[in-house]
């Protein structure tokens, strides 16, 4: 929008576009002719800061960044849904998590979501208490395993080679399993 000017040795300055005469360039203050007068908002004059080119660029950053934790808080949004279930299955849908993010095969991640959605039924407490109740049943059988074979031949051995019942053990109440999601 400024015009370039050739001075010529005798202080004339001619307009040569492209082009070295002789002389020096000089920079003026006047438009070029073909220029409209009225210049749009966002033209940066001479000299000044392009407060538009900072404008956009501080957007183009803050929506880089925007886009970038939207997709990360998406992303994670299954195992978010899965840390209220169990540790199995916290690990198991944080590991497709993975395996989708550095594959890009979104399978992984829609069986994680479905995984994390359904609530899988817990195995482990009810085994837990029926080994708990087998073991406390055969802890509390005290009779010795010749008393099941019949009086007579309690009644011929002699009272020192019986055996003796084990001692028993108090009865305590069974420890309750805790569920931690760590």
């Amino acid at each position: 929008m400024i015009q370039i000017k050739l001075c010529l040795s005798e202080g004339r300055t001619v307009r040569r576009y492209g082009q070295l005469v002789g002389g020096r360039d000089a920079l003026t203050d006047q438009l070029h002719p073909m220029t409209p007068h009225h210049l749009p908002f966002y033209m940066a004059k001479p000299g000044e800061t392009d407060v538009l080119m900072i404008v956009m660029g501080i957007f183009l950053l803050l929506a880089v960044l925007g886009v970038g934790n939207i997709y990360l808080r998406l992303h994670s949004l299954p195992e978010r849904l899965a840390h209220k279930g169990q540790k199995l299955q916290f690990e198991i849908v944080a590991v497709l998590g993975l395996i989708s993010l550095f594959t890009h095969m979104h399978i992984f991640w829609i069986v994680g979501l479905l995984l994390a959605l359904v609530d899988l039924p817990d195995f482990s407490t009810p085994l837990t208490r029926i080994a708990g109740s087998v073991e406390k049943i055969a802890d509390s059988e005290t009779s010795p395993p010749e008393a099941t074979t019949g009086a007579a031949s309690a009644q011929t051995e002699p009272a020192s080679d019986r055996a003796t019942p084990p001692p028993a053990k108090p009865k305590s109440a069974p420890a309750k399993e805790v569920s931690s999601h760590v």
